[in-house]
């Protein structure tokens, strides 16, 4: 897949991880592993005898999946769930696996308290490795499908032709749409805040863009107005993440500061040219990201220009 049909394919990925618990994610996980790996066998319950503490085995690499995926994080089921698969795993399957997975849905990383256990398990069962799988890991192993069974997988097409979708629209369209609603209402005239002029001239932003930068900054304050009154605190550090993590693989691909404000427009816009309004909205969004330093170089302190020295 091109990088654009990735990122589409990132955006699928974790609305769908947003919505699935409990069985519907243990699903998921099934159709992923089974696409990906022919020895994998997605054990179902039978009756009395149910899934002998296993959501699935891999047959040659000798690994034993245990999914927990809860729609609320409890410690104590937490430990119930580790402790009561992990044993059951060890009774009825012994010798049938050599590494215990523990499988979760949380997309922040690993709880603190599935580390500790893991910890313990490890130092207590020498005979067996240990190792876990969530939202992170199930993405990379998604990525290592053909376009076919990530759509699959996914549930859902991802474009092949040129196309005209924003990617990470879902997350920025009702701010874009907050913002053109609200723009025309604020004073245009308005005098500017405190710019940070030594980080364009350190990033070597010139012309046209710094103009728009500029402009987008009388209105970056909006981003923040939308937020709180959304009480959105969390969705706006993921966005910025966002803007922060595909900063940094354009900064890779690209030298120029044009060339990398044309692709981060890209972002969230995609490659169809906007309607002015909707283009004006994105520069202030663009503003925002740049002002709170998730985007573009931080000049370091003491810098002035002509000392040689940029980004």
């Amino acid at each position: 897949m091109r990088f654009e049909q990735r990122m589409y394919a990132h955006v699928k990925f974790l609305e769908l991880m947003a919505e699935l618990y409990e069985n519907e994610f243990e699903d998921f996980f099934h159709r992923l592993m089974c696409l990906r790996y022919p020895d994998f066998l997605d054990v179902r319950t039978a009756g009395s005898l149910g899934d002998r503490s296993a959501d699935g085995l891999s047959l040659h690499s000798r690994k034993l999946y245990a999914c927990y995926a809860p729609q609320t994080v409890k410690l104590d089921k937490i430990r119930k769930k580790f402790d009561g698969d992990l044993s059951g795993a060890i009774a009825k399957r012994n010798g049938e696996f050599d590494t215990f997975v523990f499988v979760h849905n949380d997309r922040r990383g690993v709880h603190p308290e599935v580390t500790s256990l893991l910890a313990s398990a490890r130092d207590s069962m020498p005979s067996l490795r240990f190792e876990q799988m969530g939202t992170r890991r199930l993405w990379r192993e998604c990525m290592q499908l053909d376009q076919m069974e990530t759509e699959d997988v996914l549930r859902c097409e991802i474009p092949i032709k040129d196309t005209t979708f924003g990617i990470g629209m879902e997350d920025l369209a009702p701010l874009l749409k907050q913002l053109q609603d609200i723009r025309a209402e604020s004073n245009p005239l308005m005098s500017l805040p405190d710019v940070p002029v030594e980080k364009l001239d350190f990033n070597r932003i010139e012309g046209a863009d710094r103009e728009d930068l500029l402009r987008g900054m009388r209105q970056s304050y909006l981003v923040d107005a939308f937020y709180a009154g959304s009480q959105s605190e969390l969705e706006h550090d993921e966005v910025a993440e966002g803007f922060r993590l595909h900063y940094q693989q354009v900064r890779r691909d690209y030298s120029d500061a044009d060339d990398v404000l044309w692709q981060l427009k890209m972002y969230f816009l995609g490659n169809a040219q906007p309607r002015p309004k909707v283009l004006r909205a994105a520069l202030v969004v663009l503003a925002h990201f740049f002002e709170r330093c998730d985007i573009f170089e931080t000049p370091p302190a003491g810098w002035q220009p002509g000392i040689g020295l940029t980004a």
